[in-house]
């Protein structure tokens, strides 16, 4: 029985350790925390998958909470304009219904399911030293975080990356007492040109349904508030309130009721986007794999995060089975990854583009106002990153299309 070794317990690390468990592989997961320490702690993310990532889990028995999780049926957008008003308001409808569901629970309760289903569990912070000393006693080593020490590994792909510096500061919180959109149960996403975004996700957390509201600020703009000295939860909201309330009022009048799930429903950060080589080094000259956000991180501006990971995670199980007996060596390692790379691409050239939000993006948001078909497509995009090649992320190819749609943007 090949063994296998994953480093972090995030979408794409526990989805393929569960994954390879039931394709009998002997499979140990290094967790920086027990499940009872997730479930207490802050929240790690906001997060919607969509499509086939939620089909996935479903066939492999991994929906834990997706049942109780509000059903997401469209995306709405909001697009400012320069005066602080709406330019376009619109929903589209998605064709399968998407949901959230805070990762405290999930990836506790998959922290669970991989030793129930006979894998190995160790609580620790792993270092490249242990990586190293371990790495002979498996046939193959997968890093499925991109923090600290590990992360560092992995040399950045400069061709394929684009930004040295986060091109957003992050503030989220989940909320109880949030009215619902008039559009009912959509994923809300607030657009402001030159200043970031309001997020606002209908999801499930510790105590039930809920909604995740998520401000993307432009560094330095007028958006970007530095939070207070030993800032607590309930401050933190407070900051978050009061950008929706000024820059977004439209949603805040959803927000008149809200209270903070718990008291560490709160998460403050920022994300450089970067691909990153697949293949790292131990200081021994053992390969190791990188995964998920180890190998290609996207701001959470298009939702695609925890979608990617999954992706990622069937793409390296569907690679490691077909490899049959023969050695994991690099060749291996980044073959795995292309495979991978036919998806990820997608979602990192639509994000480039959702964060510079230029001119032709925003003439098609515009359209979508009134054309249900671009409104639609637009939102099953979040399913099907593909499908943005063809209209919506290069200049030439947007203005065809609103050339062919029957009406007058």
């Amino acid at each position: 029985m090949r063994r296998i070794l994953i480093v972090g317990a995030g979408q794409s690390g526990l989805q393929m350790a569960i994954g390879l468990l039931a394709d009998d592989y002997d499979v140990t997961l290094v967790s920086l925390h027990s499940p009872e320490e997730i479930r207490a702690g802050r929240v790690l993310s906001t997060q919607c998958l969509f499509g086939a990532a939620l089909r996935d889990e479903h066939r492999h028995g991994l929906d834990t909470h997706n049942g109780a999780a509000p059903p997401i049926g469209g995306v709405g957008v909001g697009l400012a304009d320069a005066k602080g008003g709406l330019s376009a308001d619109w929903t589209g409808r998605l064709r399968e219904p998407a949901r959230s569901v805070d990762q405290r629970l999930k990836m506790a309760a998959w922290l669970e399911e991989v030793e129930r289903r006979g894998g190995r569990i160790l609580i620790h912070r792993a270092t490249v030293e242990d990586l190293d000393r371990a790495a002979d006693s498996y046939d193959l080593v997968v890093v499925a975080t991109g923090r600290g020490e590990l992360g560092e590994l992995f040399e950045r792909d400069g061709q394929r990356s684009e930004f040295a510096a986060p091109q957003r500061t992050l503030t989220a919180a989940y909320v109880h007492g949030m009215a619902e959109h008039a559009a009912g149960s959509v994923l809300r996403r607030n657009v402001l040109p030159g200043v970031g975004e309001i997020l606002v996700t209908p999801s499930y957390t510790l105590g039930g349904p809920c909604h995740a509201i998520t401000v993307e600020a432009v560094p330095g703009g007028p958006m970007d508030t530095a939070p207070g000295s030993d800032e607590g939860a309930e401050a933190m909201l407070a900051r978050v309130l009061e950008a929706v309330r000024r820059h977004t009022p439209w949603e805040y009048e959803r927000c008149r009721g809200v209270e903070l799930t718990d008291g560490r429903a709160v998460l403050q950060g920022a994300v450089t986007p970067v691909v990153r080589k697949p293949v790292g080094r131990l200081p021994g000259g053992a390969a190791v794999l990188a995964m998920g956000d180890a190998v290609v991180t996207n701001d959470p501006v298009t939702s695609q995060g925890a979608n990617s990971a999954a992706q990622c995670a069937k793409a390296y199980r569907r690679a490691i089975v077909d490899h049959g007996d023969r050695p994991f060596d690099a060749e291996f390692m980044r073959s795995a990854f292309d495979g991978h790379w036919q998806h990820a691409r997608h979602v990192v050239a639509w994000s480039k583009v959702m964060l510079r939000m230029p001119p032709h993006v925003q003439e098609l948001l515009q359209a979508a106002q009134y054309s249900q078909e671009t409104a639609d497509r637009f939102a099953n995009g979040f399913a099907d990153p593909a499908d943005f090649i063809g209209w919506f992320l290069h200049p030439r190819r947007a203005s065809e299309y609103l050339t062919s749609l029957p009406i007058s943007v």
